[in-house]
């Protein structure tokens, strides 16, 4: 077993440079990812646990938004101006929806671990006496 990383004091990186990269978001030269969307238990490099992260359906709320819609109004678009045989829209849609939704999951993913990390972003907790309020 490896000694754990000496501590020191880390400066603080760009949460969309290193998690779009899928970078750790203390060290910045770690791996975040372990596969294409899970995340590794810990940095590799500088050994932080990932087990704060939780970015739920924020990627996918995000692609939807952002990739879906534009990729069904060029569908919707496509269809309405040719009015296309149904093959015209699995060589032009699909491959475009495929695109857009997909390939940003990841570096979304990923921003958005690390966006938690640099802001020290946490679970929400009710307070229950004014002191904890501080």
């Amino acid at each position: 077993m490896t000694a754990p990383a000496p501590q020191q004091d880390w400066p603080p990186l760009s949460p969309i440079r290193t998690g779009i990269r899928g970078r750790c978001p203390r060290c910045g030269k770690g791996r975040l990812f372990n596969g294409f969307l899970t995340l590794r238990d810990r940095c590799d490099h500088c050994g932080l646990d990932y087990g704060y992260a939780d970015p739920a359906d924020g990627p996918a709320f995000f692609v939807i938004c952002f990739g879906c819609v534009p990729a069904v109004i060029f569908t919707l678009w496509i269809q309405l101006r040719y009015d296309p045989p149904a093959w015209v829209h699995l060589v032009t849609s699909l491959p475009f929806l495929l695109l857009t939704c997909i390939l940003p999951l990841r570096p979304l993913k990923g921003w958005l671990v690390c966006s938690q990390y640099f802001f020290n972003s946490g679970e929400g907790r009710l307070a229950r006496d004014p002191e904890d309020r501080r």
